[in-house]
């Protein structure tokens, strides 16, 4: 019980870690970002370009998203510009994952010690700073915790069962890759939960990916939730979003096997390999969907336009 409760508690630090990085980068850089989404998504090209560098700042394709979806509903975005964008956050949201694999466990307590001497500083750019390192001091100690924990998790024999549920049906492991991810609203939580139990050999690469992959599906809940009241092309906005990913995981969930393998290829550390395969599988979609972009808007309208 309290592996279980202590397993909780590095959710929670996972997530407020997120929530000091996202604010900290927000703070410093608000207001040009706002500008980059309204001034330069003049074609989907560029709207992929912007949403993946903005994603990438704000490490967090939600917070974009929502940003977006405010845009649009303040008619200072169409929801035909928005598709560059959407596919954009589903890339950049990927650098996330890839940085929290790397290894800076001896700098933790030094990175967190300057970020809370930088945090109660009055200048707003030594403030923010503080709000990034704290943050990042988090979220590494969070996957600390995830490995450690996930060993003598596995071994209640409740949990037992459903890890083992996990490895055997790839279907089970993508509708608890969405649950979670809607419970907490964040897929790159999620994502490291499951790089957690990958490390520890809890679950198999194959679990790992369907995790990831309804991870994807789940965190369009924000984006649909902060679509409610904002107006007809905010929800068609979060109608592409949801699309998007929807379909984009019924287009690789076949193919999980083979992923395996190329991620197998691809690095020798698990966690590493699935934040390989979800780089993969999100620039993929993103690029194939981009190819006929205004086309997928149209099939959007075509659905939720009355």
């Amino acid at each position: 019980m309290l592996n279980i409760l202590a397993f909780i508690l590095f959710i929670i630090i996972f997530l407020v870690g997120m929530t000091f990085l996202r604010t900290g980068l927000f703070n410093a850089s608000a207001s040009s970002l706002k500008f980059w989404l309204v001034k330069l998504t003049n074609t989907p090209i560029s709207g992929l370009l912007v949403g993946t560098v903005v994603t990438g700042i704000l490490q967090s394709s939600s917070a974009v998203m929502v940003m977006t979806i405010g845009l649009i509903s303040a008619k200072m975005l169409t929801f035909k510009r928005s598709i560059g964008i959407i596919l954009g956050t589903n890339i950049g949201t990927t650098f996330t994952t890839e940085f929290i694999t790397f290894n800076i466990d001896s700098a933790i307590v030094p990175i967190a010690i300057c970020g809370a001497i930088l945090a109660i500083m009055k200048k707003a750019v030594l403030k923010s700073m503080g709000f990034v390192l704290l943050g990042l001091a988090l979220i590494f100690t969070a996957m600390n915790g995830f490995e450690i924990l996930a060993t003598p998790i596995a071994r209640l024999p409740w949990m037992n069962e459903y890890t083992t549920l996990l490895n055997n049906n790839l279907f089970v492991s993508v509708m608890v890759g969405i649950l979670i991810t809607m419970i907490i609203q964040s897929s790159t939580a999620t994502t490291g939960i499951a790089m957690g139990f990958l490390s520890s050999n809890v679950i198999g690469i194959d679990a790992g990916i369907a995790i990831m992959l309804g991870a994807n599906i789940g965190t369009c809940m924000t984006a649909f939730l902060a679509s409610i009241g904002g107006g007809k092309e905010a929800k068609l906005c979060a109608y592409a979003h949801i699309w998007l990913n929807f379909i984009g995981v019924i287009a690789f969930y076949p193919f999980i096997p083979y992923l395996s393998q190329i991620a197998l290829r691809l690095a020798t550390e698990p966690d590493v390999q699935l934040a390989h395969i979800s780089l993969v599988f999100n620039c993929v979609s993103s690029l194939i969907v981009l190819s006929f972009a205004n086309k997928f808007a149209d099939f959007v309208l075509k659905l939720h336009g009355k």
